[in-house]
């Protein structure tokens, strides 16, 4: 049963969690990198859009780890930030294009994450997904 228990904990992060978390740390890294510089070198220029970008970096962090953990707590952790990340990408792309004044920088949300090629609109609906899938899993 102690094995078994250990490999339900490994579902999130075999198969098809295995990409979505490499994704998610590709975003990790290109979140923390683009909000660091951003915030260091011309915080005065646009600070919501700065300081939304560190708030998707925390949060890509976040479900990076719960995923890459896979326990029972860190997966409802994993399904939280998701459905805050997609809230955000939401709000965030909606407001973008009714009011581009209020983001006179890009985030990674902005225009529902074009400028990373929508990945940041899919990629909590995939987590999402997977989330659920090995949840679905682990009860069988």
């Amino acid at each position: 049963m102690a094995e078994q228990r250990a490999d339900l904990k490994t579902i999130t992060r075999s198969g098809p969690g295995r990409l979505l978390i490499a994704v998610y740390g590709i975003f990790v890294l290109a979140a923390t990198a683009r909000s660091a510089v951003q915030i260091i070198t011309r915080f005065g220029h646009a600070p919501l859009a700065y300081v939304l970008s560190a708030v998707a970096a925390v949060i890509y962090i976040v479900a990076t780890v719960c995923l890459v953990k896979g326990s029972r707590t860190s997966r409802r952790i994993a399904t939280i930030s998701c459905l805050v990340e997609l809230a955000g990408v939401l709000v965030v792309g909606t407001i973008s294009f009714v009011a581009p004044q209020a983001f006179p920088d890009a985030t990674v949300w902005s225009h529902f994450g074009q400028g990373y090629g929508f990945v940041p609109l899919v990629l909590p609906i995939l987590g999402l997904w997977w989330i659920r899938a090995s949840n679905i899993v682990e009860r069988s």
